[in-house]
């Protein structure tokens, strides 16, 4: 017994240090690619003030410098670039992140990043909502009531903007609604593709450069023909060749994204989608007062209210 001790505290530290070692990658990454994204969609470039408009693009970018790097890792290290899992199921979760991001981005030309950001924490709940169907997972009482609690505090934030905080591409509250409509379909699509991921990960001996390989080529695939299909691709490059400022931006975009795919895929094939909900929703505070230090958005009375109400949920998961 005595010699079975030293064994179970060295398993638990080892956690620990993967947990510091997923949330700080995470914290990192994300609250850069969140500042870069507001400021690709919502600062003017150039001499007119031109706003970049090409969402799809910047999907499209992230996901073939992500899939570039992935098929390295997995030839450095000699793994099989083969699937291990179906194709199609690699292409769901491709489709659903790509709704996803494409959601994201679109919301942004509707809401500041602040009000985007806190609403982000209600994805806890779409994660339990998929967990239920897809997982076949039960959830404590306590646990629903964390994730009501927090998505009532999320709408009181989007419901009450600060006035003078208004959309460069549209004004009133009109744009809000809109916004709002847009943040509702990446929530949902955002549960199901990091459920998904997990199912994936434990109903196969995946690697995680395996799945983001094949996820992100799939997405490569379909951004690009969703630009063809609209004829923007023409007109984003265009744009990113006349504005060299922007092009940097968008190269620092996907090389944060990249890596913050890795320690995404990584905290879900580790801890699970749902304790990865739980992750996000914390770093979101650090977003909101970056942002708003950073671009100024102002705040009302009412979104403090709400942000106060919206509590951190990581004590009641597992």
């Amino acid at each position: 017994m005595a010699g079975a001790l030293p064994t179970t505290k060295g398993v638990k530290d080892h956690k620990i240090w993967k947990g510091i070692f997923a949330v700080s990658g995470i914290m990192v990454t994300l609250v850069i690619y969140g500042v870069l994204q507001e400021k690709i969609m919502r600062v003017p470039y150039g001499l007119n003030k031109e706003y970049f408009k090409y969402s799809l693009f910047l999907v499209f970018c992230n996901r073939i410098t992500t899939s570039a790097v992935s098929a390295v890792f997995l030839l450095a290290s000699k793994k099989a670039l083969v699937p291990v899992a179906p194709i199609y199921k690699y292409c769901l979760i491709s489709v659903s992140n790509i709704l996803t991001t494409t959601c994201q981005y679109e919301a942004l030309k509707y809401v500041s990043f602040p009000v985007q950001t806190l609403a982000k924490c209600a994805k806890m709940i779409p994660v339990m909502i998929w967990g239920t169907f897809i997982m076949q997972k039960t959830y404590k009482g306590f646990d629903y009531l964390v994730a009501f609690l927090v998505t009532l505090g999320c709408s009181i934030f989007i419901l009450f903007p600060a006035g003078t905080d208004v959309s460069p591409y549209s004004k009133g509250r009109e744009s809000t609604v809109w916004g709002v409509s847009l943040m509702v379909g990446y929530l949902g699509f955002d549960g199901f593709t990091s459920t998904f991921q997990d199912k994936l990960f434990k109903g196969y001996d995946m690697e995680i450069h395996n799945q983001i390989f094949y996820t992100t080529s799939c997405s490569c695939i379909l951004s690009l023909t969703g630009l063809l299909l609209q004829g923007h691709l023409l007109s984003a490059l265009d744009f990113v060749y006349r504005h060299s400022d922007c092009f940097l931006d968008i190269v620092l975009l996907s090389t944060v994204a990249t890596v913050s795919q890795f320690f995404i895929s990584y905290t879900i094939r580790t801890f699970g989608a749902l304790t990865f909900a739980a992750i996000m929703t914390t770093r979101q505070l650090v977003s909101i007062m970056l942002s708003c230090v950073w671009f100024g958005h102002p705040l009302s009375w009412e979104q403090w209210i709400g942000a106060d109400g919206a509590p951190s949920p990581v004590k009641g998961i597992p």
